[in-house]
């Protein structure tokens, strides 16, 4: 679980990374993040929509997986950036955990979420 400092609090902030927020997408996530200045720490959230799985507990299970790696990565995001993965494919729920960590890593690093590593 975030932290609460690391969550997202209402629709508006929200909705300001979906229209604003650069944007990284691949066969399992969308990844979109941006730079926050107003913040000193970093927020992110998971969404994950009916559409890709109907059962809330298999949602809730992906949401849980997700954020369990989100959770390993908020020191390594640069500055603070408000970051929302959408998860679009029910296969997240039953994948290997660092097949889910490689792709998720490698789209915060397209979205310019996490630093370059040299």
């Amino acid at each position: 679980m975030l932290a609460q400092k690391n969550r997202f609090h209402g629709h508006a902030s929200l909705k300001y990374v979906y229209r604003n927020g650069k944007v990284s997408r691949s066969r399992l996530f969308v990844v979109r993040a941006i730079a926050n200045s107003r913040r000193s720490d970093s927020r992110c959230s998971v969404v994950v929509s009916k559409k890709v799985l109907k059962s809330a507990v298999g949602r809730n299970r992906i949401r849980r997986r997700t954020y369990h790696i989100l959770h390993s990565q908020i020191p390594h995001l640069v500055d603070s950036q408000d970051v929302v993965v959408i998860v679009c494919s029910a296969e997240v729920a039953f994948m290997p955990h660092s097949e889910i960590e490689s792709q998720l890593y490698q789209q915060l690093r397209e979205s310019d979420a996490l630093a370059p590593t040299e």
